[in-house]
């Protein structure tokens, strides 16, 4: 029996089709889900067009960032049931007997294997996941915000976790993507005044911004960095560098204030081309930011779930499998923030 899928099957541009696959068996340790909803995430597009950084297993399917229904479950499982509704960690192959799993940070293992890359995603009907990456879903929150439950929790790391954002604190983002946003939400959730920075090219995804009470500016402008002064002179708290581009380093050293922090949690292959000593002269601390675990997941669903945090004014459309080409186009183009799939029809 088989069933759609969209597959990046090779390394060239344009590599991505819908696909008929055989319906995947799921093991003792797993559940057979039935995806509801699959966001796309900017990784995927950048799959897509073949600006990956990233090893990738062609071909796979495409999908990391998605909820779904449980069908069946496994032999040895306990805990999850038929029918339950859940969304799932990113973490598909990962050593449990390593010293970094052992210390909770098993979204660090090195041999960490993730959906969408190098094991198949979730851009299908029905998807086996391992019930250790289970998360119960609350009711209320429907499939199209529960999709977003992932880019989320890369938020909340970046934000909560990576940063020393306190209320009060004069943050600024550097891309206004769907990460950039999300990690802009969750810096004005712990109470500081946010400005989100983008290009011209962006100005769609700024206006998104107002949805979070962030101010918004022009990359490199002078009203940014009137903002960034205004306080004392000294510049901002904290730069969360969201951007993808390497070059969004220098801006982030030239507006963070001495003893602040720089959090990066965008990707960028670029090479540098300037000097870093802005962070020793102004004892900058300088973090990445990479993924989430259990316990960033159980707090984006109750954030989720309380309707403290709202993902609603990201999604800027809602498309059938079949369609997965007009909504990479449209977040290629800039033209929304996010898009989801819809799987269970095809």
């Amino acid at each position: 029996m088989k069933e759609p899928a969209v597959v990046n099957y090779g390394p060239e541009p344009g590599a991505v089709e819908l696909r008929e696959i055989e319906v995947p068996a799921h093991g003792e340790d797993e559940v057979l889900l039935d995806v509801g909803a699959v966001s796309v995430c900017g990784s995927e597009v950048h799959q897509w067009q073949a600006r990956n950084s990233w090893p990738v297993r062609h071909p796979v399917v495409l999908g990391h960032e998605f909820c779904g229904t449980v069908r069946e479950v496994g032999a040895r499982v306990r805990g999850f049931a038929r029918g339950d509704r859940v969304v799932c960690e990113t973490h598909a192959i990962v050593d449990p007997d390593g010293p970094l799993a052992r210390a909770g940070l098993y979204q660090l293992d090195p041999g960490r294997r993730g959906y969408g890359a190098t094991v198949d995603g979730a851009m299908r009907p029905t998807m086996p996941v391992p019930a250790r990456i289970l998360h119960r879903l609350p009711g209320h929150v429907p499939d199209e915000h529960a999709a977003l439950t992932e880019p989320a929790c890369v938020a909340y790391s970046a934000v909560a976790v990576n940063s020393d954002v306190k209320p009060g604190d004069r943050v600024v983002v550097l891309g206004p993507g769907p990460i950039g946003l999300l990690c802009a939400a969750m810096a004005r959730l712990r109470g500081a005044e946010v400005a989100l920075v983008g290009l011209e090219a962006d100005e769609r995804r700024l206006e998104v911004a107002a949805a979070y009470r962030c101010l918004r500016f022009r990359s490199g402008s002078e009203p940014l960095r009137a903002w960034a002064r205004e306080r004392d002179g000294a510049g901002v708290d904290g730069v969360i560098d969201a951007s993808g581009h390497s070059a969004a380093l220098g801006e982030a050293m030239a507006l963070v204030r001495p003893a602040g922090f720089i959090t990066k949690v965008g990707w960028g292959p670029q090479p540098l081309g300037f000097s870093l000593d802005p962070i020793v002269q102004k004892a900058v601390r300088l973090q990445g930011s990479f993924s989430h675990n259990w316990p960033v997941w159980e707090r984006v669903i109750a954030l989720l779930a309380s309707g403290a945090l709202d993902v609603a004014p990201l999604i800027g459309g809602v498309f059938p499998l079949r369609e997965w080409r007009a909504a990479f186009e449209r977040m290629e183009k800039g033209e929304i923030v996010k898009a989801v799939l819809t799987t269970r029809k095809g």
